[in-house]
């Protein structure tokens, strides 16, 4: 049987080729091969495909023998299926003609085809093979210009889309050249076209050349587009190859220069990886330093820019990001030694101790922001190193007195010459740990200029829920600095921006009374003084008396700082007369005399006696309580006020409230005298400038003893604002104005109803020794005021 197979398709092979070279009808009725490849075979192009199924064979076979070589195909909807029915078919198909016929050694053949014409599959006519009865379809059309540009449009997009494709060759494009029929220009150019079987089956469907053009034109512009894109990707990744290659030979060959030269700068990077590597930094961190040491390796060694990253991440490795000290929380050591440390400073001593049980008893407790406000000398900044001891924490200090620059704080930008962080980073680098003590001094007396508001910079800082993520502008990472501890401290609050003042806890540290004097400068600044010397701290010996007066007549200061330069002044002199050949030295009133000349202090004490026109009063500075003599002088005139003294704008407000409450209280009896005479008011100490209202009932009470002829007492001081009806209002610093007072020697003051409350702040040695008597009427005060004998 086989043999006879054999035969019968050897007769085919040879009909074939006789049949190929005669015109033949296409019956209405023809044979079918089911394709099951993506292949469609379109009219006017020659196409091999292999048939190998039993029943494609007997097609085959019977298109040879019966139909004058001609065969319709048509595409199976799903190449898998082995044995397709009528359903498993598109409807359209191609009728061909067989020009060759191969047969191959597994008993397939090689068929050779040329497509004829597009037909429709009607009805099957066959049960044992497929063979169907078909319709020839053709389109009736016009060649138009229109068709003609479609054309040109196609055969170009075309050559861009074989010079993109590496899948046909050039020559493929030959007849599409000389090819001016537009149906079989068409279908050429549909044979060559990319797409999917279903793209391609809707091709053959479609009929007009003109809608067949565009929908060809659709698939290739879309082919080409997507080759573009790949070719640019292809491109890209040949250049980064390259590229990399290139490096790589150049890195090889610098390490070999390097190695030749003595591998410093090899050893370098060498050590800055390892140190990257195995320090225990944030991932962060370790992703801009190995950036920036990637970019140091490209550059020559010594090039600027190479400085400015060698620089750049020394800062950054050597930041204490994960170290940090392990709090002392024993309050009882943290009590010892702040009293071992100060002298009274209760309230700034008990705010730290409940910062270190909050602490013991919360971990995440949140540091506070601490300002100590207070005139010079009282301690604030031993305060805060005494605090940062008791805590066992670093201490770190930073002046901000006239600092004008935010950069200072915020550091400056790599870009400029000679960057470096801002002062903070500095602090913490200097530290070693991420949660020292840092005490900022003076922050009222920074200012604003056109290089920025070192306050605003401020507020980051200083803010706990913000400094979390503190972003220096030189490191450019974020630092955490909630754990800091961050201690300010301030001569007054007023030059303080408000929004500043609100992110702090103010403390009000007062000026010491001469008792509190005295026991810091027997307890603290003599054994301190005396135990720097080598001779020990026997030989030298201070009588009571003599420190009182070194206190009284020698200074006049709200702290000590003066105080501790006298005494270390004696000290000084007392060790001369020591290495002279003197065992031990006491220091009397007289060698305090003796050793600091006369007494320098020469303050105006009280008046002397009961005074017409002067009145004393009291007034606070930055640096303490102060008292000041009111005058007020009658003289020939027109009635009018002159004020000297140079006072500010509020208290020259307060005198002429003061001469219009003044005229009410002496009534129609002492109403010539304002309109005959002037009426001048001094303060005396005119250097100084003075403002604030506080010096109101002072004035009045000047006035009405001049206008009156009445004596003021000179053992009273008094403080108030004064209105138009004669209430007296409260005022502000009444426990350093006391104090003022009481070192005048005057023991009776008058203060405002509204300012008992401060009686509190009042040291207890103080007070009991003063009488106070509280007023909210002017009457009352003229009533204590003036002598009682001429009231």
């Amino acid at each position: 049987m086989a043999k006879d197979s054999k035969t019968k398709f050897e007769k085919l092979e040879k009909k074939a080729a006789k049949l190929n070279e005669e015109e033949i009808s296409i019956s209405d009725v023809l044979p079918t091969i089911a394709m099951r490849s993506n292949l469609v075979i379109f009219p006017n192009t020659v196409i091999p495909f292999y048939v190998g199924r039993e029943k494609s064979l007997h097609a085959l076979e019977d298109s040879m023998e019966n139909y004058n070589q001609l065969l319709f195909v048509v595409n199976q909807k799903d190449p898998s299926i082995e044995d397709p029915t009528e359903e498993d078919l598109y409807e359209i198909g191609t009728v061909v003609r067989v020009m060759q016929l191969g047969k191959l050694p597994d008993g397939s053949f090689k068929v050779l085809v040329e497509g004829i014409s597009r037909a429709k599959r009607l009805e099957s006519v066959e049960k044992d093979y497929l063979k169907f009865k078909i319709q020839i379809l053709k389109k009736r059309y016009q060649k138009t210009k229109k068709l003609i540009a479609l054309m040109r449009i196609v055969r170009d997009e075309m050559q861009k889309y074989v010079q993109y494709s590496r899948k046909l060759p050039t020559e493929a494009l030959m007849f599409l050249e000389d090819m001016e029929d537009p149906d079989v220009f068409a279908d050429l150019a549909a044979s060559i076209c990319p797409g999917n079987l279903e793209e391609k089956q809707e091709l053959l469907g479609t009929l007009h050349p003109y809608e067949r053009l565009e929908k060809i034109l659709a698939l290739i512009t879309r082919e080409t587009e997507l080759l573009e894109i790949e070719q640019q990707l292809d491109q890209k990744v040949k250049q980064r190859i390259e590229k990399s290659q290139k490096e790589y030979f150049l890195r090889e060959k610098l390490r070999v220069i390097r190695e030749e030269l003595g591998g410093d700068e090899d050893a370098e990077i060498k050590e800055l990886e390892k140190k990257i590597e195995e320090g225990e930094y944030p991932e962060f961190v370790k992703e801009k330093a190995r950036f920036e040491l990637n970019r140091l390796e490209k550059m020559a060694p010594y090039s600027p820019e190479a400085n400015v990253i060698r620089n750049y991440l020394d800062w950054i490795l050597n930041l204490p990001w994960n170290e940090k000290s392990d709090d002392n929380l024993d309050l009882n050591y943290a009590r010892e030694l702040l009293e071992s440390d100060h002298y009274g400073l209760e309230e700034p001593k008990q705010r730290i101790l409940e910062f270190l049980a909050m602490r013991k008893i919360s971990k995440t407790l949140k540091a506070p922001i601490i300002c100590f406000v207070g005139p010079p000398g009282v301690g604030k900044t031993s305060l805060g190193r005494s605090i940062a001891n008791a805590m066992g924490r670093k201490f770190m200090r930073m002046s901000l007195g006239g600092l004008r620059d935010e950069a200072e704080i915020r550091g400056h930008r790599r870009t400029y010459v000679g960057a470096l962080p801002g002062r903070i980073i500095q602090l913490i680098r200097k530290a070693g740990v991420r949660n020292p003590v840092i005490l900022l001094d003076e922050i009222d007396k920074m200012g604003i200029s056109f290089q920025g508001d070192p306050a605003s910079a401020l507020l980051e800082v200083l803010d706990p829920e913000q400094n979390k993520e503190f972003v220096d502008l030189y490191v450019e990472l974020p630092f955490d600095l909630s754990e800091a501890l961050f201690i300010t401290t301030a001569n007054t609050i007023y030059n303080i921006p408000e929004a500043l003042k609100d992110r702090m806890e103010i403390i009000e540290i007062p000026s010491y009374t001469n008792v509190e004097k005295f026991y810091i400068a027997k307890d603290y600044i003599i054994p301190k003084a005396l135990g720097e010397l080598k001779t020990g701290k026997s030989k030298i010996i201070f009588k009571e008396k003599a420190i009182e007066k070194i206190i009284s007549e020698y200074t006049i200061e709200p702290g000590v700082r003066e105080l501790e330069r006298k005494i270390r002044a004696i000290i000084r002199k007392a060790a001369l007369e020591i290495v002279d050949g003197k065992n031990r030295i006491y220091v009397t009133e007289k060698r305090v005399k003796q050793y600091l000349g006369a007494p320098r202090i020469k303050e105006e004490g009280k008046l002397e006696k009961p005074t017409i026109g002067v009145a004393t009063g009291l007034a606070w500075t930055p640096y303490g309580g102060v008292t000041l003599f009111i005058e007020s002088l009658l003289f020939p005139g027109k009635g009018n006020l002159i004020i000297t003294g140079q006072l500010g704008d509020v208290m020259k407000e307060s005198a002429k409230i003061a001469l219009s409450l003044t005229k009410k209280i002496c009534g129609e009896d002492f109403s010539k005298i304002f309109e005959k005479y002037d009426i001048h008011i001094h303060v005396p100490e005119g250097a100084v400038p003075k403002d604030g209202p506080s010096a109101g009932v002072t004035i009045v009470t000047s006035l009405v003893s001049t206008i009156r002829k009445i004596p003021i007492r000179n053992d009273i001081a008094m403080t108030g604002e004064i209105t138009l009806r004669g209430r007296v209002l409260p005022v502000g610093g009444i426990k350093e104005k006391v104090l003022a007072a009481y070192r005048k020697g005057i023991r009776k003051v008058l203060l405002p109803k509204q300012n008992e409350y401060d009686m509190e702040k009042i040291p207890k040695d103080v007070a009991s020794e003063m009488e106070f008597v509280f007023v909210e009427d002017i009457n009352e005060v003229l009533r204590e005021a003036l002598v009682s004998e001429n009231k």
